[in-house]
């Protein structure tokens, strides 16, 4: 009996790939979409577990239209969606809280250490004010290096669609940057 084919089959050419061939494989690109996506907030490998907890249950019924990477990515980006929406909902109806600092650091600078959590912190902030297919197309490009073909083919949409997403993110992420840096000026008087 032949193997099944790895993971990025072309639709028509046999069964879909294993379920362990599929984790072999894409376990990391995962993990790697699921901390960009959700920033310091999101629990990677939750999000990593619900993610194939989803396609073990749907894989033989993937008909390969898309490549598996795209079909993983739109199930990582759902599990995200929903987990900043459950952030949300939580912080909005006060029932959890952000979680606290490390008390104890093997940094040499905790000053240092501080600024650095602070802007990563205003960096996610400003980046969840975005659009969903903005901040996807911004976090793939600009923090995981991904080409912009590579995230059409992700995403399902055309390449040109990218660019113009990736444009407006931009504008909109810097746009937004320099309102929160005036509010904090204004602020400190």
């Amino acid at each position: 009996m032949p193997s099944p084919p790895e993971p990025g089959f072309a639709p028509g050419r046999g069964p879909p790939p294993s379920f362990d061939a599929v984790y072999r494989a894409h376990a990391r690109a995962v993990a790697r979409w699921a901390a960009r996506l959700g920033g310091p907030t999101a629990d990677v490998e939750d999000v990593v577990q619900e993610v194939f907890i989803t396609v073990a249950r749907r894989l033989s019924s993937f008909r390969g239209d898309a490549p598996i990477e795209a079909w993983l990515f739109r199930i990582t980006q759902r599990i995200v969606a929903n987990l900043r929406r459950r952030l949300r909902l939580r912080r909005w109806l006060r029932l959890e809280g952000w979680a606290v600092d490390r008390l104890a650091t093997s940094e040499p600078d905790p000053g240092a250490v501080l600024e650095g959590r602070r802007a990563e912190a205003r960096f996610y902030q400003i980046l969840s004010t975005l659009p969903d297919h903005q901040r996807d197309v911004l976090v793939l490009f600009e923090l995981d290096g991904v080409p912009t073909a590579e995230i059409a083919t992700l995403m399902d949409v055309k390449a040109t669609t990218v660019r113009v997403w990736l444009h407006r993110a931009r504008a909109a992420f810097l746009r937004a940057q320099e309102r929160q840096e005036r509010q904090e000026r204004q602020e400190r008087r």
